[in-house]
């Protein structure tokens, strides 16, 4: 029995979320003595690489046809029978929220998403997960034989201790897909909201989109991505995608600045898991200071410059 990782990639590379989840498995693997085995369901040549963040083995699959949700699931969870899972784990990233339910029927598992630590297994197997947009913990005793489990990304550390692994040529024949993709739209040349650990954010109160070269100039100076609030992404300033909140993106990132924005319930339900928040607002009374860890109550276009400034020099 074996710990069975999907390794997401995107644009011929794996993703940040991939490593997080290797790594993971690698500490479950070891309190199970149990080997992690990846699935790399893509062309991606250098799989072997997934090595050096635990996985003992990977199974490339290239005999397909670019994802979809129904046929990739059906591949992988085909390899999760053919290789014995006993803990499939997958990122809780939009392509792993279309393919966990997916495998977890497919396997007749136990599913927990938007899981938050390595599980308890002194009482059975027990992990804990978000709930509610991140304002509550639940505990959740998972039963059956085979676990899937959809991590929470940037809630675990990666850890590249390891050297290259095996890999392994698979090939699964898959039902044709029932999923029809007439076009993909894709953010090019930014770092994507999902896997950024540092994320600059702005609302109304920047006043206009003529303004905003200030946020993205702060961004490009600690490498961070942009980001907004809803009314934002609402009057056209800024594209949807880079839209938080509730009815937007939820991130977790190690920092996330807000500039002029009020502080919401909407938009904290996105962001409240961030690891440090920075509010800055010229109302003292900006619902987000309850929330953040560092506030700066002042006019953003006085406190941008010299922000800027000083991160200059």
């Amino acid at each position: 029995m074996s710990i069975v990782v999907f390794a997401e990639s995107s644009e011929n590379q794996f993703k940040k979320s991939t490593f997080e989840a290797i790594s993971y498995a690698k500490e479950i693997g070891t309190l199970m003595s149990k080997e992690v085995v990846a699935v790399n369901i893509s062309s991606i040549a250098n799989s072997a690489e997934l090595g050096k963040y635990g996985a003992s083995k990977v199974l490339n699959c290239s005999n397909t046809d670019g994802f979809t949700a129904d046929s990739t699931s059906e591949i992988f969870a085909s390899i999760c029978k053919q290789i014995g899972a006993s803990v499939v784990i997958v990122s809780n990233s939009y392509v792993g929220k279309s393919l966990a339910p997916r495998i977890a029927v497919s396997l007749n598992a136990s599913l927990a998403t938007n899981v938050i630590s390595v599980p308890d297994l002194s009482n059975g197997f027990t992990v804990k997960r978000g709930v509610f947009s991140g304002k509550a913990f639940a505990f959740v005793n998972l039963n059956r034989d085979i676990k899937v489990l959809a991590i929470t990304p940037n809630s675990f550390e990666i850890n590249a201790n390891g050297s290259d692994c095996a890999t392994e040529s698979v090939s699964v024949n898959a039902s044709p897909s029932k999923i029809s993709i007439n076009a993909i739209n894709k953010v090019t040349g930014k770092i994507p909201l999902t896997e950024a650990e540092l994320v600059v954010s702005a609302g109304r109160g920047m006043k206009g989109p003529e303004n905003w070269h200030m946020i993205e100039e702060l961004a490009d100076l600690i490498g961070a991505a942009t980001a907004c609030s809803k009314p934002v992404s609402d009057m056209g300033w800024r594209p949807h995608s880079e839209h938080v909140g509730q009815t937007g993106i939820t991130i977790k990132p190690n920092l996330y600045i807000a500039i002029g924005i009020s502080g919401a319930i909407q938009h904290l339900a996105g962001v409240s898991s961030s690891k440090t928040i920075v509010a800055i607002n010229k109302d003292p009374e900006a619902p987000f200071f309850k929330s953040a860890d560092y506030g700066i109550v002042g006019d953003a276009f006085e406190i941008l410059p010299k922000l800027i400034h000083a991160l200059k020099n």
